[in-house]
């Protein structure tokens, strides 16, 4: 060992050498620059997060006329002669289906009768979901039939999107994008969560397609093979009040060589 060479033996004196310092010191420095810089570089690399809303934690009384075309919803009056249709959804990766089973085998034909839904609510870029967590908070109020909604025909269209499950896309999960969030859209769209295409125009704003088959009933298993596959989707589409629904055949959606802008 050179003359000048420092060896730190704690137990003797206890004191650092002078080379030993600066060099624990430059050390400690670069960590922490590396560090800050990391934290920096993956803050701006995160997707923001969506200004949607989950109210997980507290339960929402809604009341209105039930239809279930093409898929269950909750026609409310929101205002006069303005109405929104709330679409409905099981827990977890379920439809809404099994949790109106039981009313469904009380009452022979639920369309148009009012039903009062307590549950979470999900909304973003109006658009409203309720989540219903027991059957029991379903009840069907005394009154005659309501008129359901009456969809508007618009044309044939050929639209480019994005197929998403819009349970997690409109506000469970924040921002609900990435590959990971692609595989849990399969399994919510298989449990029975209605497919809706997401389109986007010129000037960034994007609309939402309840997709069906031909003759206007749900479609799950058979759109699975294209979610979050950025696509030509051809069909006929027609107006809800607040949603627009298109009406397809599987075999004429056409995928497009893009990477997702979604999963």
């Amino acid at each position: 060992m050179k003359k000048n060479d420092e060896f730190y033996v704690p137990y003797i004196d206890g004191s650092l050498g002078v080379k030993t310092k600066q060099t624990l010191k430059r050390f400690t420095i670069i960590a922490l620059l590396t560090i800050i810089l990391g934290a920096l570089l993956f803050s701006y690399t995160q997707k923001p997060f969506k200004n949607s809303t989950f109210e997980l934690t507290n339960s929402t009384k809604i009341t209105g006329v039930f239809h279930e075309n093409p898929y269950p919803m909750l026609r409310v009056e929101v205002a006069k002669n303005i109405y929104k249709n709330i679409l409905l959804l099981g827990f977890g990766k379920s439809s809404a289906n099994p949790f109106l089973e039981k009313l469904q085998n009380q009452v022979k034909d639920l369309n148009g009768k009012l039903l009062s839904i307590e549950g979470n609510l999900i909304y973003y870029n109006g658009k409203t979901l309720i989540q219903i967590t027991d059957e029991e908070k379903i009840t069907l109020e005394n009154q005659a039939i309501s008129s359901i909604p009456v969809n508007e025909s618009i044309n044939n269209m050929t639209l480019q999107g994005e197929i998403i499950d819009p349970k997690c896309y409109f506000g469970v999960m924040k921002p609900g994008k990435g590959k990971i969030h692609r595989s849990c859209a399969v399994r919510c769209i298989s449990g029975g969560i209605p497919p809706v295409l997401v389109t986007t125009d010129s000037n960034n704003l994007s609309q939402y397609f309840l997709l069906t088959d031909l003759k206007g009933g749900p479609i799950n298993n058979d759109i699975l093979p294209y979610i979050g596959k950025p696509s030509k989707v051809k069909g006929y589409v027609e107006k809800m009040e607040d949603w627009h629904i298109i009406k397809i055949d599987v075999s004429d959606i056409l995928e497009l060589n893009k990477k997702s802008n979604i999963y």
